[in-house]
């Protein structure tokens, strides 16, 4: 996990800590450092895996490049130049300040991720559409080659059937109220008894099915390039992993295949539609060799030029 939730600028981060760090916070998600740990991780895997410069993102992740001449260039892990924030970009309606921004020079920005973290309060999730189609269109207006992405993770807190003679549950049903705990609300359940997502899940999960594989820049602004959905297990032996069983394999939202869509769209607006910026576009191929591709807990595939 990050060493530092409080820090303010960006840590290495691996998808299991984002993970964990979404599930395990206890604090007020006003501080939004429940999703701050998500934001570091996009940040890292758009260098690693992505082959974005470090000093065309916002946040700056915690990495340098030594270009060499005629060679792959060498990735290193460097804390010393990360910086935090977010980047603000010109919307058509109202500027927006964006989590996770690459931006390239003479261009603009060019990929873009939103992050979400929801830990309850399911039944209002439909509220929230409104405010995801409008930053999608806000962007898309100004910027219509800019790759969007929207990544969102919810708690997959579970409903427990246990009889409520059981002395042991009142028990620490009582303690916990002692001691102030928040409990689960109904509203705040993500899956039934038998291990089915709620209703107001899937409802959401379908109404962002309807927002997502925009290709081409004439099509829709309301419609993002990619959307990732994940539930966090926040019980037993997969606590803080992903729920395996929701979304399905056939759903164009699981979080395997969020990345490599944003790099798709990526590579036919500014690389292919684009040869003459093809030299100032290109994503690079790190050396595989590079010291910063050794960072612990590397869960995904770094891109590396061929040996």
């Amino acid at each position: 996990m990050p060493t530092d939730l409080d820090a303010k600028t960006c840590q290495w981060t691996n998808q299991t800590e984002a993970l964990a760090a979404f599930g395990e916070f206890t604090g007020q998600t006003q501080s939004a450092k429940h999703i701050k740990p998500l934001h570091w991780y996009v940040a890292c895997r758009l260098v690693i895996e992505g082959g974005f410069n470090p000093n065309d993102i916002v946040p700056r992740p915690p990495f340098r490049v030594q270009a060499r001449s005629g060679k792959a260039p060498l990735l290193h892990y460097a804390p010393e130049l990360a910086l935090g924030g977010e980047r603000t970009v010109l919307g058509g309606l109202k500027t927006k300040n964006v989590d996770v921004v690459v931006t390239r020079e003479g261009i603009g920005p060019v990929l873009a991720v939103s992050c979400k973290g929801v830990t309850g309060a399911f039944r209002n999730l439909t509220n929230r559409m409104e405010e995801t189609i409008g930053e999608c269109t806000n962007l898309h207006i100004t910027y219509p080659a800019l790759v969007l992405g929207y990544l969102v993770l919810l708690r997959a807190n579970r409903l427990v059937e246990a009889p409520l003679e059981d002395a042991k549950l009142v028990a620490d049903v009582l303690d916990a109220a002692a001691e102030g705990t928040r409990t689960l609300a109904a509203n705040d359940i993500a899956i039934e008894v038998g291990g089915e997502p709620v209703k107001s899940i899937i409802r959401f999960h379908n109404a962002l099915r309807e927002l997502v594989g925009r290709r081409g820049i004439r099509e829709d602004v309301s419609r993002y390039e990619a959307i990732g959905f994940g539930l966090v297990e926040m019980e037993g032996p997969n606590r803080s992993g992903l729920f395996s069983s929701y979304p399905g394999e056939d759903s164009p939202l699981l979080l395997s295949g969020f990345f490599d869509t944003l790099y798709a769209r990526y590579d036919e607006r500014f690389v292919v539609s684009a040869p003459d910026l093809s030299a100032v576009t290109r994503r690079l191929e790190w050396d595989p060799a590079s010291p910063g591709l050794q960072v612990d807990g590397l869960d995904f595939v770094p891109r590396t030029a061929e040996e």
